[in-house]
């Protein structure tokens, strides 16, 4: 037992540090026992999570099988389905690599896992709920043989060990992708397969940034709500607070290549091609996944749904909030002292965890706000620490706005379609990728992707699943992009460094850009098998280990040796191999995500309608506002129209228009003769929804339409209000949309009558409200009527904000967006429009982008740095904009490099979705 005298031993004067083991030992000279003594009961202390980790929940399986054997089962099946016999199998070696998998997943103990996954997506398909699974699972021909992916990993020579590889530590990683509308059905399902205390969500930390920050010390400083609102949206994307953190952990930090100026990267890459679009930019969309960019100054974008939800920051960070001095000195003290701090608990966006026993005996568990959810008090980090397995069952948009236009198709056209029953390779399809007609299509939507596709011309499925990858900030910072296109437009000879790369690097033109291709090169150049290549892609990652690097890196210059490869070339391979790994894109994601992005577009060449509607009711997602999409659905000549209380669906649908109708509208044509594959039939329009209303909300609009079902239409506003009870606010909101027009009722009409008619219900005595008749009134301009669109459901379906001030515009020599897209190159023009969208990507040194548009169309707005400085509070705060500047043009794509910047006074309000 150590001395009283010897206790300031083992914590120092101010706790500043612990002493080592030799001032340790020093210090317990007169007992040497007392140190070693220490350590051994330390030892003995030590508490291994994984002694509670707790294993899946046993599935059940038929008599006669064990997990093990009932997934060779499923897998033999669709196997069979997919690949055919094992001795007339249609791809080669399909069934050889489906046995290798089904070995590896036997040995590493995962057969339940594969079941549970199966067990869900085969859920969703027997419910009619669309699903896919992606990511690295896409890699695996027993995943598609199961139907949870839809990416045939034989026949594109993906590498399973991208995977699963045996010396995984840890359960493989299945994103399944599930339609957002129904995305709750399959938690619940969940909950009740698995039993309520045996499975529970993951908890998301969310910390305070600086925005967060503002808001919360506005508010505890006694600020009010609009203050506090106001100050922090003054905070532009990567603002910080008192200048640059040191440490920046409040950014999500992705590793790339240092950038010198002008974009290039330090390592250098192949210059520009003349008449290319200055340095590479990109971007990304908070908490969604979804960066953009492009290879030249046209990029950037957020392309929704993506996992590859990391940008870099910037080395150049507008300026702090304490030297813009539009935020009190108090409110910005208090809200640095916020950062970094942890403000709540969230739910995770997808994941679930499962557990052989109660969950509770594991972590502690809370109920969430949302019913019917039980939620950890962990997030998936501490999860993953105590061995808890975690199903990722993401949301997405598209899943529901493609199910929608399926059935809509199928309701109004009889033509059944599918995910992936659709024909491919259909020229048409290409074709519009080709022209950027991409609004509304799923990751190619964006600002950077539209400017990028007309460089990249994409004419087979494969330049789609190019398209994806190469749009990330990873590939923009590796330099990839650049000599990818000029490969491609054949601006640039295809070079390899040796011909052993040819096999790994042909398909991309030479230039590395997934993280399968790291792994090939490895296995082709020295020998390297499919584990040991994901060795190699692990080690060389973000959390490199010095000694494993040095180990692998003998090992590859011996394989290279071995195949005669000289000693200059080899360190030249190990280099591109080392700079590549830290942003090579997973190839088998971007194929899972082209699937989505060929079924989208097929729909919007042959089934715009019903394309529109889908997006439509599946609002909220996706980059563009509802406004802008009808706007695009107009340029297509398809007919929206208002809501409406006797024919209106509670989502947007479809509605045969009249004979006469369906041609003779301006920009509508009649459709074409039914062939195949099937034009667009225009004489469909799409009818927007009750639920779009604001304020009326999807169970009040269900109501509405059950009602007019059950019971017939509405014989006028007394019996609408008889029959389903409306407040005031209502009657005054669908009166606003001209949704009581189909009673023959004008909007001012309703709007008097709204305070009397909420008088009466279906439990009051008819007759009760008086002075519901309206005398005369007058008539609502088309300004008006546009004005009342867009306060009611966000949408005017005839017209768009500009229309009402091209006068003006006209007379001040101000162009049209169509007229630029059309106007030589190098030419100084103006240009007006509404801002839908206002972008700093990360890698864009400075550079911010707005999309400015008209009732013509889009045109991508460039903002140097010093411009937006001198513009800055009419470049953020203006809802529209006079642009003046010059057009740039290269491969199609076109820009206005701006070079000042004015407010423009709409007479119809607009808003803009900014920073994302």
């Amino acid at each position: 037992r150590a001395s009283l005298d010897d206790v300031d031993g083992w914590l120092p004067a101010g706790g500043r540090h612990l002493r080592s083991p030799a001032e340790m030992a020093r210090r317990h000279r007169r007992h040497p026992q007392a140190v070693a003594t220490a350590a051994a009961l330390a030892d003995e202390c030590v508490f291994d999570l994984a002694l509670v980790a707790p294993s899946l929940p046993p599935y059940p399986v038929p008599a006669g099988h064990d997990e093990a054997s009932w997934l060779r089962e499923l897998v033999r099946r669709g196997a069979l389905d997919r690949y055919g016999p094992p001795g007339a199998e249609r791809v080669t070696g399909a069934w050889a690599q489906v046995e290798h998998e089904l070995d590896v997943i036997e040995t590493l103990g995962f057969p339940g896992y594969f079941l549970i996954v199966h067990d869900l997506v085969d859920f969703c398909r027997r419910r009619g709920i669309l699903c896919q699974g992606r990511g690295s699972a896409a890699n695996s021909a027993v995943c598609y043989a199961l139907g949870v992916t839809a990416v045939d990993a034989v026949r594109h020579g993906l590498l399973f060990e991208r995977f699963l590889a045996p010396e995984r530590d840890g359960p493989p990683d299945i994103d399944v992708d599930i339609e957002s509308m129904r995305r709750e059905e399959v938690i619940q399902y969940v909950y009740e397969r698995f039993g309520r205390t045996h499975a529970a969500q993951v908890a998301n930390v969310i910390s305070y940034r600086p925005r967060s920050a503002v808001r919360d010390a506005a508010r505890a400083l006694g600020h009010d709500v609009g203050q506090q609102d106001a100050w922090s949206k003054s905070i532009e994307r990567w603002g910080t607070l008192k200048g640059p953190e040191p440490s920046s952990s409040w950014h999500h930090l992705q590793k790339a290549a240092t950038v010198g100026p002008g974009g290039v990267p330090a390592t250098g890459r192949a210059a520009a091609a003349p008449g290319a679009l200055g340095p590479p930019v990109g971007s990304v969309s908070p908490g969604s996944p979804a960066p953009g960019g492009s290879g030249g100054r046209v990029g950037g974008g957020s392309v929704w749904g993506s996992s590859d939800s990391h940008d870099v920051v910037p080395r150049h960070l507008p300026q702090a909030a304490s030297d813009l001095a539009e935020i009190p000195a108090p409110v910005i003290d208090l809200a640095d002292r916020f950062l970094r701090l942890p403000r709540h608990l969230g739910i995770h966006s997808g994941g679930m965890v499962l557990c052989d026993r109660p969950v509770i005996e594991v972590c502690p568990v809370e109920w969430a706000r949302m019913p019917g959810r039980t939620v950890l008090q962990w997030d998936k980090d501490d999860c993953a620490d105590a061995g808890l397995v975690k199903f990722d069952l993401l949301g997405l948009g598209m899943l529901s706005a493609l199910r929608i236009g399926f059935e809509l198709v199928a309701a109004h056209e009889g033509v059944e379609l599918g995910l992936h029953s659709l024909p491919q390779e259909d020229p048409a399809v290409y074709d519009l990728l080709c022209a950027a007609d991409t609004v509304g299509v799923f990751q190619v939507e964006s600002r950077a992707q539209m400017a990028t596709l007309p460089r990249l011309q994409p004419r087979c499925f494969y330049d789609i699943v190019v398209e994806v990858a190469l749009i990330r900030p990873g590939p923009i910072q590796g330099g990839s992009v650049h000599p990818y296109i000029n490969r491609v437009r054949g601006r640039e000879p295809v070079t390899f460094l040796h011909p052993l790369l040819e096999r790994s690097l042909g398909k991309t033109q030479g230039v590395p850009l997934f993280q399968e291709q790291l792994m090939q090169m490895s296995i082709d150049v020295a020998g390297f098998t499919g584990a040991e290549a994901d060795q190699l892609r692990r080690a060389m990652g973000s959390k490199r280990s010095t000694e494993r690097m040095a180990a692998l890196r003998d090992r590859l210059l011996t394989g290279m040796t071995e195949r005669g490869i000289a000693p200059d070339v080899q360190e030249k391979i190990y280099d591109k191999l080392k700079a590549f790994a830290d942003f090579g894109f997973p190839e088998s994601h971007a194929f899972s995500f082209a699937y989505l992005v060929y079924a989208s577009s097929w729909l919007k060449v042959h089934h715009p309608s019903a394309f529109y509607a889908g997006l439509l009711a599946a609002q909220p997602m996706g980059f563009y506002s509802p406004q802008s999409l009808v706007a695009d659905a107009r340029h297509h000549g398809v007919t929206v129209l208002r809501p409406d209380v006797q024919r209106s669906p509670v989502q947007a649908g479809l509605e045969r228009l009249p004979d006469d109708d369906a041609g003779g509208r301006p920009g509508v044509q009649a459709p074409s003769p039914p062939c195949t594959p099937p034009e667009p039939d225009l004489g469909l329009a799409v009818r927007l929804g009750l639920a779009s209303v604001r304020g009326v909300g999807e169970d009040l609009a269900a109501t509405l339409v059950q009602e007019r079902v059950d019971h017939g239409p509405f014989a006028g506003l007394r019996d609408l209000v008889r029959r389903v009870r409306l407040s005031t606010a209502h009657l005054e909101a669908l009166a606003t949309a001209g949704a009581l027009e189909g009673l023959g009722v004008t909007r001012r009409e309703g709007l008097w009558a709204a305070g009397a008619l909420a008088q009466e219900g279906p439990d009051t005595l008819p007759g009760v409200s008086v002075g519901v008749e309206a005398p005369t009134l007058p008539g609502m301009s088309p300004v008006e009527e546009a004005m009342s669109d867009v306060w009611a459901t966000g949408i005017s379906p005839e017209s768009y904000p500009t229309q009402y001030v091209r006068e003006g515009l006209d007379a001040a020599g101000v162009l049209r967006v169509a007229d630029v897209m059309r106007h030589e190159a190098g030419r100084r023009i103006a240009a007006a429009g509404v801002v839908t969208h206002r972008q700093r990507p990360g890698t864009a040194q400075g550079v911010t982008f707005l999309s400015l548009e008209d009732e013509t169309g889009l045109l991508n707005v460039i903002c140097s740095a010093g411009l937006w400085r001198r513009f800055r509070s009419v470049a953020r705060g203006s809802a529209a904009l006079v642009v003046r500047g010059t057009v740039e043009r290269s491969d199609g794509a076109t820009n206005l490099v701006a070079e000042h910047l004015a407010p423009l006074s709409l007479k119809v309000p607009a808003s803009s979705r900014d920073f994302r």
